[in-house]
């Protein structure tokens, strides 16, 4: 069993900036941290490494600098890593990362299950997992919470509306996983001193050979068209009841208030 990783590194939630020109995040200068619910993916991936003895490979796309993420994912106890790092990526939407992501595995070679977080906290879009599978056109599972594979056949729940959607299949697959399905786990120190020894070998678009006008900004179909902080203005009636009369006064303004406004 081979599983997939795809990870990614984000800027701290409270450092997230914009830029008001091209609409894509500005991460030069601010504080990274591999994005929290992929930790769920990387310890969802570690659980079937111990049970089957799965190869596992964490994948990012990124910044040289994004190597601090894969590596984090290396101390936790993934098997390999592997970063897309080329300037013709820079500002790819989620579309066109989930093409470089699928052009990137193939590179790599065969895989039987790749395994998402939820989403990203910078996009927070949750696109690129279902976008993967229909570049590799394989079936996707989103939102799952339990998933256990006997050799032959996956069994998984996936959270939905009203409770939990119970599925069974083959692979390969993709799947997206929420906080449910299992507890990350801390590094090791032995984990540490061996994700910082570890060779995270890079994928540029000379070994991937990607269409330029495919990827990048040249290759997203989403475009951020105004960047805006919003201005909120309330404006407000106080009414001081003092007394008996004013208190019954001040309720019958209020009803008539909501009265006029259908609110009763």
């Amino acid at each position: 069993m081979r599983i997939f990783i795809p990870i990614k590194q984000v800027p701290e939630t409270k450092a997230v900036r914009m830029d008001e020109t091209t609409g894509t995040v500005i991460r030069q200068g601010v504080t990274a941290i591999l994005n929290p619910l992929d930790l769920y993916a990387v310890e969802a991936a570690l659980l079937l490494q111990a049970r089957h003895q799965a190869e596992t490979i964490a994948i990012s796309m990124g910044p040289p600098a994004a190597e601090t993420a894969l590596r984090e994912a290396l101390a936790m106890g993934i098997g390999r890593a592997v970063l897309i790092s080329d300037r013709a990526y820079a500002g790819s939407d989620s579309w066109a990362t989930a093409w470089i992501l699928a052009a990137a595995i193939r590179h790599c070679g065969p895989a039987d299950l790749i395994i998402c977080g939820e989403r990203a906290t910078d996009g927070d879009t949750g696109q690129v997992g279902p976008e993967l599978a229909a570049a590799l056109g394989w079936p996707v599972l989103t939102y799952v919470n339990r998933f256990d594979w006997d050799g032959a056949e996956f069994r998984a729940g996936r959270r939905v509306e009203d409770g939990v959607e119970e599925l069974a299949g083959t692979l390969p697959a993709v799947i997206t996983v929420v906080k449910e399905i299992a507890a990350p786990r801390l590094p090791t120190l032995a984990g540490k001193v061996r994700a910082r020894q570890a060779i995270i070998p890079q994928l540029t678009q000379a070994e991937l050979q990607l269409d330029p006008a495919a990827v990048g900004l040249a290759g997203s179909p989403t475009r951020v068209q105004k960047i805006f902080r919003p201005h909120i203005a309330r404006t407000c009636q106080r009414v001081m009841a003092g007394d008996a009369e004013q208190a019954a006064t001040a309720c019958r303004d209020l009803h008539r208030f909501l009265h006029d406004r259908k609110v009763v």
